[in-house]
């Protein structure tokens, strides 16, 4: 049976701390999470996610959105393919915009918005795309897409030590011992306790970390063999194999796109 029919174009944003890329896919992706802020437009064909709002559905011209460690999945609605175009925002990106922001919904039908994700999709997609003029309508586009936020529950300080753990040296070879004494507790205690707070094992959470390392990595030009050990994989396969899963193109294709 061939392959479902994929094809992702990352875009030079000429921006630090923002990438984009637009996706044509009839894949379904299973649970991940990124580090950035996300926001996008459908711009073809349907999706259905799960989010912190539940199972939602997109479709042409609505916006979607997803916040930096929010776990959440894709699949197309029915046959054919969908389309679209996401924003990836790093949070010092965001914080520079304002004190504190939070997406409403994971699900906008707002065609002000909308007309302006696209209006910045097609201004990256050209070569001498300036960088004052990206950035501008990044604020803008938060400025639409986001609200105050009051705060976010948090999970429990013991698991968020385990989680700051993996944060600050996704790289390392880390035990499950030393993320259990980091956070106070036994074993079988953090298993649980990690996946019930943030939605993913131990192992995958570091696993995403170590592919977002990668990706920025790979971003300013560094070749794939040294990308995959500075960012913790066993060799260059491995970050291959789990990189082509995650998002669909292998890491050579991701770097040659920066160029």
């Amino acid at each position: 049976m061939a392959a479902p029919f994929h094809h992702v174009r990352p875009l030079r944003t000429h921006l630090p701390g923002v990438q984009a890329i637009v996706t044509e896919s009839a894949r379904s992706f299973g649970r991940h999470t990124h580090g950035q802020f996300g926001l996008g437009l459908v711009m073809d064909g349907g999706q259905a996610s799960h989010s912190c709002a539940g199972t939602v559905e997109a479709l042409p011209g609505d916006c979607i959105t997803v916040h930096p460690d929010e776990v959440h999945d894709g699949m197309p609605l029915g046959d054919r393919p969908r389309r679209w175009f996401m924003l990836y925002m790093d949070p010092d990106f965001v914080a520079g915009a304002a004190d504190a922001y939070e997406f409403a919904r994971p699900v906008l039908s707002d065609a002000r918005l909308a007309t302006l994700l696209l209006r910045t999709c097609t201004t990256l997609a050209r070569l001498e795309a300036d960088g004052l003029l990206v950035e501008q309508e990044g604020m803008r586009l938060l400025g639409l897409a986001a609200g105050r936020s009051l705060g976010r529950v948090e999970a429990p300080g013991r698991l968020r030590l385990a989680r700051q753990l993996i944060d600050d040296c996704p790289s390392e070879q880390l035990s499950l011992g030393a993320l259990a004494h980091a956070a106070g507790m036994d074993k079988f205690q953090l298993v649980r306790g990690f996946g019930r707070a943030f939605g993913l094992t131990p192992h995958a959470y570091l696993m995403q970390r170590r592919l977002q390392l990668a990706r920025a990595l790979l971003a300013q030009g560094v070749p794939v063999v040294t990308a995959a050990t500075d960012a913790g994989f066993a060799d260059q396969s491995h970050l291959t194999r789990l990189f082509t899963r995650a998002l669909g193109i292998t890491p050579a294709a991701y770097r040659r796109a920066f160029s």
